[in-house]
């Protein structure tokens, strides 16, 4: 029997291959997901259906694949659907993946969950303008049990379980209630200042879910990554309309007729909770050690 470290050896290509298969059939069930929680419906029941209410067959809903090889139409009834389908299910296999090189295992998995909470809660709150609790505070709870049960997510690891997972908790704890107390508080001065809501509250518990398991240096760069990833949104938006000669006041409409997911476009006014998932997915794969390495240099200043 071969551990992991000897298949690894073998074959570095095995692994690798595996999450990112797992990532795209990941990501298929998050379009269903994405679809389901904010109709309030069963994620597990009915099983994939077309909206002519056939069931899908399984040769016709392989990730990724599938929409290339209907052309973007359902076998049963001819309907087209959207190509947003395939972007969850690529984005969400190529975003495992980046968890997979940038990790070991049991981070790596961690990663990969709060990835997924990412990817539902950005598509959701893009159709909807809204972001299920289950998503935020159900997050921010799993966030933080997850930092007491795997220390590595916050970077401890002394060899000592229970200090290590005591440091861990704290920094997630600290990371759900800073998270969530910045942009409270931005969102109240915003809200005072231009004498209208700013910010929806379920931005401010998505930044505390986010905290949790980034700890409180994820949540002020997500909160601030945020920012700048939606001014860049704004300007590509306006300058897009400005093009086309039509500026809209609205996002365009995130759904079809039909229900399905509309494809994806700029409209002037995008919630914020997207902006905060980039910022903090950006955060947990690539700039943690910079980040980190920053604030503990202020630190030593202060």
């Amino acid at each position: 029997m071969y551990d992991y470290a000897e298949i690894n050896a073998i074959a570095p290509w095995f692994f690798p291959i595996v999450v990112f298969v797992l990532g795209s059939c990941i990501g298929s069930f998050l379009n269903v997901v994405i679809y389901r929680v904010p109709a309030g419906q069963s994620i597990v029941t009915p099983s994939s259906h077309c909206g002519c209410g056939l069931p899908i067959a399984w040769y016709d809903n392989i990730p990724i694949l599938s929409w290339f090889i209907l052309q973007g139409r359902t076998r049963c009834c001819g309907q087209s659907y959207s190509f947003r389908y395939a972007i969850v299910e690529l984005l969400t296999a190529l975003l495992f993946l980046a968890c997979w090189f940038a990790f070991p295992p049991a981070k790596a998995l961690v990663g990969m969950l709060f990835i997924s909470i990412l990817i539902s809660a950005t598509f959701i709150d893009l159709d909807h303008m809204i972001i299920p609790d289950v998503f935020t505070i159900g997050g921010g709870v799993l966030g933080v049990l997850l930092s007491m049960l795997i220390p590595a997510l916050h970077g401890h690891d002394s060899g000592f379980f229970i200090v290590d997972s005591l440091r861990s908790v704290t920094d997630g704890l600290l990371g759900l209630l800073i998270g969530s107390g910045v942009v409270l508080w931005i969102a109240l001065i915003a809200e005072a200042v231009l004498r209208k809501e700013a910010m929806g509250f379920g931005d401010v518990k998505f930044l505390g879910a986010i905290g949790a398991f980034c700890g409180w240096q994820g949540a002020v760069f997500a909160m601030f990554g945020g920012a700048i990833v939606g001014t860049v949104w704004f300007l590509i938006a306006v300058i897009w309309q400005k093009i086309r000669g039509k500026l809209t006041a609205v996002a365009p409409p995130a759904e079809t007729p039909e229900g399905e997911p509309a494809d994806i476009g700029f409209g002037v006014h995008v919630p914020f909770g997207p902006m905060l998932a980039i910022a903090g997915a950006a955060y947990f794969l690539f700039f943690h050690r910079w980040t980190t390495e920053y604030f503990a240099q202020i630190s030593e200043l202060l």
